[in-house]
């Protein structure tokens, strides 16, 4: 299974390739490229969810690249990322038809948080999931635990969701993997303890996901 796709566009190859770590960890599928040129034809091939791109690239500029996605009535979300903070910059930005501006540095939380809120914008609302006073919108990572917001990554968003799916019913460590990884080599059993150990965390108390020793875990009330 995998979230949203990503073409992520910088020209620095150590910044292009932190980034895209980072978002392939939080469970997006990511397409990198180093320029503007490179980066319509990866539209041309395949649309993605969501854009994020570079200001300052030699050649065609993110500025650019962003006013040709939107001369071919593209409506894909677009996050331009820039060393530059004045006001003109950002106003530039938001003119040539970008949805979002960060300013570098910034943190990666920033950049995944700032990702799901334009998937939340852009995207009519996926299939909600519900088990007892939890809610779970699979297509934004967002949960609700009573009259509170649960903000999880893509890989928490998606071992919950197999779990709400399979509510009351033992998920095996293996058909996490299988589900929520994919498969991935350096997925193991530990991964799935540590993301279950995210989530408790992060849904709080009473307890919904519970240990079966020997097997795996069950989504249930306390």
């Amino acid at each position: 299974m995998h979230g949203p796709s990503v073409l992520l566009v910088d020209d620095d190859a150590s910044i292009r390739r932190m980034l895209e770590r980072t978002l392939v960890a939080d469970g997006y599928a990511v397409v990198a490229v180093a320029d503007g040129g490179a980066a319509l034809a990866a539209v041309e091939r395949s649309l993605p969810d969501v854009v994020v791109l570079d200001v300052a690239m030699p050649g065609l500029d993110g500025l650019a690249v962003t006013r040709r996605l939107r001369a071919k009535a593209l409506t894909v979300p677009i996050l331009l990322l820039t060393a530059r903070d004045a006001l003109e910059d950002r106003v530039a930005g938001l003119d040539a038809g970008a949805d979002d501006y960060l300013v570098k540095p910034f943190e990666a939380e920033e950049l995944t948080a700032r990702l799901r809120a334009l998937l939340r914008r852009n995207r009519p609302p996926g299939e909600a999931l519900a088990f007892a006073d939890l809610r779970l919108d699979p297509e934004t990572a967002v949960a609700h635990r009573g009259t509170g917001e649960v903000a999880l990554t893509r890989r928490e968003a998606e071992l919950l969701a197999l779990l709400m799916r399979n509510s009351r019913t033992v998920v095996t460590r293996q058909t996490a993997l299988e589900h929520v990884w994919g498969g991935e080599d350096e997925a193991t059993p530990n991964v799935v303890d540590r993301y279950v150990a995210y989530l408790r965390r992060k849904l709080g108390d009473p307890p919904l996901i519970h240990t079966v020793r020997g097997l795996g875990f069950r989504l249930d009330v306390p």
